[in-house]
C-alpha cells in the first residue's frame, strides 16, 4: 500500500513526459510518447499542448515530434547552490582562460549525463569551446570521469546503476580502472573523440568530500601556448581555488 498522502495525476503525467524526453535525448512523436509511457494518446494529448504552451517542450525543427526546450535548464541555473558555484567559479575561470589562452567550461552531473553549466571563451583569436547546456553520457565524457571518480563509494554505487545501462562489461571495467587512476593523480586527461587535435583536461571542484562539478579545458596545441603538462597544473590549481572559495561561502 502506498504511503503517499496526496496524488496529482495530471502533474505526474506531465513530469513523466519531461523525464522521458530528457532520457530519450531526441525528438519523439505523440504516438512514441504514448507507447513509452503506456498511456493512450488521448491521455497525454492535452498535456503535450500545455507543456508546449508553457515553453517546456517544442516541436523539433527539421524533425518529427517534440523535444525539450532550455526552460528546465534555465530554472535549474536559478537555484541558489548553482549561483553560488558560478559566482565562485567564473572569475577564476576567466583568469585561467586568459593565462593559458584556452577556453574552459564547468560541468555537473545530471542523472546519467553531464551538463555544461558555464563556459569561458578563449580570449585569443581562435579556439575551441563547448556550449552551455551541452550534454553527454558520463561514461563518455572527461568531465563525467572526474565527477564519478571523486564521489563517495555509496554514491558511486548508485551512479553505476544508472550510467552503466547499455554499457558493455569490458567498457565498464575500463571506466572503473580509469577512475581509480583519476583519484590517484587528481585529474583526467584524454584525447577528445569528438574533435581532432583536442586534449580534454579536467579536475574536480570539491565540496564536503565530493566533486560537485568538473572544471574542464579542451586544450588545443598551437604556437605560443603553454605545453599541456603546464596547463594541467593550471587547471588543477584553479579547480582547487574554486573549491576553497565554495567551502568558504558554505
Amino acid at each position: 500500500m502506498s504511503d503517499r498522502k496526496y496524488t496529482a495525476p495530471a502533474l505526474e503525467k506531465g513530469l513523466d513526459i519531461l523525464d522521458l524526453l530528457a532520457a530519450h535525448g531526441q525528438a519523439m512523436t505523440l504516438s512514441q510518447i504514448s507507447v513509452a509511457l503506456e498511456r493512450s494518446v488521448g491521455e497525454i494529448f492535452r498535456m503535450i499542448h500545455v507543456l508546449e504552451f508553457k515553453g517546456f517542450i517544442e516541436t523539433a525543427p527539421g524533425a518529427e515530434g517534440y523535444e525539450l526546450t532550455n526552460r528546465l535548464f534555465r530554472l535549474g541555473m536559478a537555484r541558489a547552490p548553482v549561483k553560488t558555484l558560478l559566482e565562485a567559479a567564473l572569475p577564476p575561470m576567466r583568469e585561467l582562460a586568459a593565462r593559458v589562452e584556452q577556453s574552459c567550461h564547468l560541468a555537473q552531473a545530471s542523472r546519467e549525463q553531464i551538463v555544461v553549466v558555464a563556459r569561458i571563451e578563449n580570449p585569443g583569436y581562435y579556439g575551441y569551446s563547448v556550449r552551455t547546456g551541452h550534454r553527454r553520457d558520463i561514461v563518455e565524457a572527461t568531465s563525467g570521469m572526474v565527477l564519478y571518480a571523486f564521489q563517495p563509494p555509496p554514491v558511486q554505487a548508485r551512479w553505476r546503476e544508472v550510467i552503466f545501462a547499455g554499457v558493455s562489461p569490458a567498457d565498464q571495467t575500463a571506466f572503473l580502472a580509469h577512475a581509480e587512476r583519476v583519484v590517484r593523480q587528481g585529474y583526467w586527461r584524454a584525447e577528445s573523440d569528438l574533435a581532432p587535435n583536442i586534449t580534454d583536461v579536467s579536475a574536480p571542484i570539491m565540496a564536503d568530500g565530493a566533486a560537485i562539478a568538473a572544471l574542464t579545458m579542451p586544450y588545443i596545441c598551437k604556437r605560443g601556448v603553454r605545453p599541456v603538462e603546464e596547463t594541467i597544473a593550471e587547471v588543477q590549481a584553479t579547480a582547487a581555488a574554486i573549491s576553497r572559495e565554495i567551502q568558504g561561502v558554505a
